[in-house]
């Protein structure tokens, strides 16, 4: 199981120390606060009060030995930059840290960050992202810009093959897999099929889940019918 360091546990530290506690990864969560290392000290494996910019006080607690650390610290940003110094300077393969703007993201990567997370920025362009799209049931990013989606057929597409929709030509974008429900014309009577790779003549169905890809502007731009 990965050796895991959370070291700042206000809520997305909390939050990351203990949902990978429960996933069985060994965690050591950090914070200077007493009350909140009391809160978790029996969900992670240990919990320590320190000040995480105390090198000699991370050694004691063999943080160097961690495979990933995860520097969470919120409310004090030189703090965090200190912290983030000293991990790698012990070795530290991986650290990951949490930046609420994008100016402290590329501090943060100057400073030997291997990979920087903005949560709240995030999170606000999915909530964008599914605002756009109509019909979506799930999103996930892949390259910048670009998307794979899950949705629900618009009632615009039902009873139509995919030359008639012309996808790519109109939007450009690619469907590449159909996930079609019982008895709705996939030839398959009592559970669900998916077509990995829908062909010319197939025919979209009421019902139907689309699993669609490409840019983010030109999936925002499908029908809302």
């Amino acid at each position: 199981m990965p050796r895991i360091a959370v070291i700042g546990l206000g809520r997305f530290g909390y939050t990351v120390a203990s949902e990978l506690a429960a996933r069985k990864a060994e965690v050591i969560a950090i914070d200077q606060s007493a009350s909140i290392v009391d809160q978790i000290k029996d969900q992670v494996d240990l919990a320590v009060r320190l000040d995480s910019t105390d090198e000699l006080a991370l050694r004691a607690q063999k943080i160097d030995e961690v495979d990933t650390a995860v520097v969470a610290i919120g409310g004090n940003f030189e703090a965090a930059l200190l912290t983030t110094t000293i991990l790698k300077t012990l070795g530290i393969e991986h650290v990951i840290c949490r930046a609420r703007t994008k100016f402290h993201a590329e501090i943060f990567k100057r400073i030997g960050a291997d990979e920087v997370i903005q949560p709240e920025m995030q999170a606000g362009e999915e909530m964008a992202r599914k605002l756009a799209i109509p019909h979506l049931r799930d999103l996930i990013p892949l390259e910048q810009g670009f998307s794979l989606i899950e949705l629900d057929a618009p009632a615009s597409f039902v009873g139509k093959t995919l030359i008639e929709l012309k996808l790519r030509e109109s939007y450009n974008l690619n469907l590449i897999a159909i996930l079609g429900q019982p008895d709705a014309g996939h030839g398959l009577r009592g559970n669900r099929r998916v077509m990995n790779v829908p062909g010319p003549h197939d025919v979209i169905h009421k019902g139907d889940t689309l699993f669609i890809v490409g840019p983010d502007k030109a999936l925002a731009q499908l029908p809302r019918e």
